[in-house]
């Protein structure tokens, strides 16, 4: 993305926020736009598709900490009239970009300047917008290589396929190069000329004072080329949506809403740049018997009275074979159990627990010999220590 755009484009705007949204707004915002606009929802749709394209550009830039900071100081900068500084001051001197960065305090000119802004070389930013000074205009260069955008999509798991790891066939929908044309727009058997405005650099320069500026051709629309005879397939754009598969790998113990980065497969870059990344969010359906802490599973196992206070041997299942607990005698309501290495095995060998928390079941109602029985376990057994209770009680009353 070239830095005119960042200074012509609003990306808050594009994603309907403000500018103080969190990363949070931001990312809810997208993917509710993403889900609205995706192609697979809109075939078809050139608006849509475009509209789609759009988000996601300006995803890219808001997502990122460090993108964010950098578009909001340049569009900072340029709004507030810094660009507009006279061209030439009292004495006749030619004005310097590298006096726009003086203020910087411990900065020293535009070297300053591009440690405040991260090391990305704020200096080339500006040599990108002005591409010349004196009056003359520089040398227009055609733009290189585009990255191609990122594209992030969503996969729900079952259970145990997030605990023990899968691989799973993903098929996407997504922008990528004619194979008709080969990405060239045109028509097979004929080949795009080079644009007569621009000269084939997808450049156009003007000068304004004592500055050259350089914005796309609009004949071109930046490519440099013009194409006379469209592709039947792609219409001239040089570009379709493709429906490709491809297998992914989700490792043991990935968990609901992680997001995993698949680098070089998402969309194709432009003039031979390199593909985006494909961003995969991850969704877990939960288990109807086991829970989830980490690398440890949680199970709840219902006991009874007699196994509470005698004691016993309890049988629970895993995720493999089943395993035998002792529950020891006079075990209360809500006493964890541990059986070690029966939770989520990680790829280097590490795992974690099963957590078996036991839950004593008292019955309803009791009759008969039952009743009877209970009867004489009360009087056989001592009673609960209640004695600072009852003091209280006796406080309270006397």
């Amino acid at each position: 993305m070239s830095s005119k755009d960042w200074l012509e484009k609003d990306f808050y705007a594009v994603l309907g926020v403000t500018k103080s949204a969190s990363p949070d707004e931001i990312k809810k915002a997208y993917r509710k736009l993403a889900r609205d606009l995706h192609p697979d929802r809109n075939p078809g749709n050139k608006e849509a598709e475009e509209k789609f394209k759009a988000a996601s550009e300006a995803y890219d830039v808001l997502a990122d900490d460090k993108k964010r900071k950098e578009y909001d100081e340049m569009r900072s900068l340029f709004g507030s009239g810094a660009f507009r500084r006279g061209a030439r001051t009292g004495g006749g001197a030619q004005f310097d970009p590298s006096d726009l960065f003086g203020g910087f305090s411990g900065a020293g000119g535009a070297a300053g300047a591009d440690r405040r802004f991260g090391g990305s070389g704020f200096s080339d930013i500006f040599s990108s917008i002005f591409s010349g000074g004196g009056g003359g205009a520089g040398p227009a260069t055609r733009r290189g290589p585009q990255r191609g955008r990122d594209v992030e999509t969503e996969v729900t798991l079952d259970f145990a396929q997030a605990v023990r790891g899968t691989t799973l066939p993903l098929t996407l929908r997504t922008p990528g190069a004619c194979d008709t044309c080969r990405g060239s727009g045109a028509k097979p058997g004929t080949t795009p000329r080079a644009c007569a405005k621009c000269q084939g650099t997808g450049l156009i320069s003007s000068n304004q004072g004592s500055f050259s500026f350089s914005e796309p051709c609009r004949d071109c629309q930046g490519s440099g080329s013009i194409v006379d005879e469209k592709c039947p397939e792609c219409r001239g754009t040089g570009g379709v949506t493709k429906t490709r598969t491809i297998n992914v790998r989700f490792p043991a113990g990935v968990a609901d809403g992680q997001r995993i980065r698949l680098s070089g497969r998402g969309e194709p870059g432009d003039r031979g740049g390199p593909a985006g990344d494909l961003y995969v969010q991850v969704k877990v359906r939960p288990d109807d018997l086991f829970g989830r802490s980490g690398d440890d599973l949680t199970l709840t196992v219902p006991i009874s009275m007699a196994e509470a206070v005698l004691g016993a041997d309890l049988r629970v299942p895993t995720l493999d074979s089943p395993v035998t607990l002792r529950v020891p005698p006079g075990t209360p309501s809500g006493r964890k159990l541990r059986a070690r290495g029966k939770g989520v095995v990680r790829k280097e060998g590490q795992a974690g627990d099963l957590i078996v928390t036991v839950e004593v079941q008292i019955p309803a109602g009791v009759t008969g010999e039952a009743r009877d029985a209970l009867e004489k376990f009360a009087k056989l057994t001592p009673p609960p220590a209640r004695d600072r209770l009852e003091a209280r009680v006796r406080k309270a009353a006397g």
